[in-house]
């Protein structure tokens, strides 16, 4: 069967098709507008591209990205180290910095719990989470006292947060659960600036 659009055009509509939320009469359009771009635009697009794969990596305290070994939130000597904010994301971090209601540092777990979807807490950063908190009770480093759980409020999200608050807990640190200004089902990323200011004040103590 003849493609419907000529081949070069059909397989970069292709490759835009695997991002999230594309779908093809989107892809298209990107497609098209690519057509526009000069050579060197081309070639600046390029790179962008295969720089976010060659350049970007997991900071070494919270894995979030960074492009360096430790994120510039980590290694600022303006952050309170002892206060934890765990999120599913990084662009949930994007999001909370915004508000500039939080001084305190970050941890990244790249997903939440999904059994349907085969995503268990090995799949997600919860062990260096766990690590992390190990190494914070040594001599001389920054004992981390609160850990903040932030992810979405979906169903995963909250499983996901019941899961390491019940881990947390022998350990003595306290948990607490972002309060319920975000809307059930949300995510984080998408919610203003204000309701975020209010679900980090409203947090409450579980486990």
């Amino acid at each position: 069967m003849a493609s419907e659009y000529i081949e070069p055009l059909e397989r970069l509509a292709d490759m835009f098709r695997r991002l999230d939320g594309v779908g093809k009469k989107t892809a298209l359009r990107y497609a098209f507008s690519v057509l526009n771009f000069t050579e060197d635009e081309a070639r600046e697009f390029a790179d962008a591209l295969v720089a976010c794969k060659t350049e970007v990596v997991l900071c070494g305290e919270c894995q979030n990205i960074s492009t360096d070994e430790v994120c510039p939130i980590c290694s600022s000597p303006n952050r309170d180290g002892s206060t934890v904010c765990v999120v599913e994301d990084p662009r949930a971090v994007y999001a909370i910095e915004k508000t500039r209601q939080f001084g305190g540092v970050y941890h990244v777990l790249h997903g939440t719990l999904s059994p349907m979807r085969g995503i268990t807490p090995d799949r997600l950063k919860i062990k260096e989470l766990l690590q992390r908190i190990s190494k914070s009770m040594d001599e001389g480093q920054t004992e981390i006292k609160e850990l903040i759980l932030a992810t979405n409020p979906t169903v995963e999200g909250e499983a996901t947060a019941m899961y390491i608050a019940k881990l947390l807990t022998p350990l003595g640190v306290k948990v607490t659960r972002i309060a319920n200004g975000v809307p059930v089902g949300g995510d984080l990323e998408y919610a203003d600036e204000v309701t975020l200011r209010r679900a980090m004040e409203g947090r409450y103590t579980i486990g």
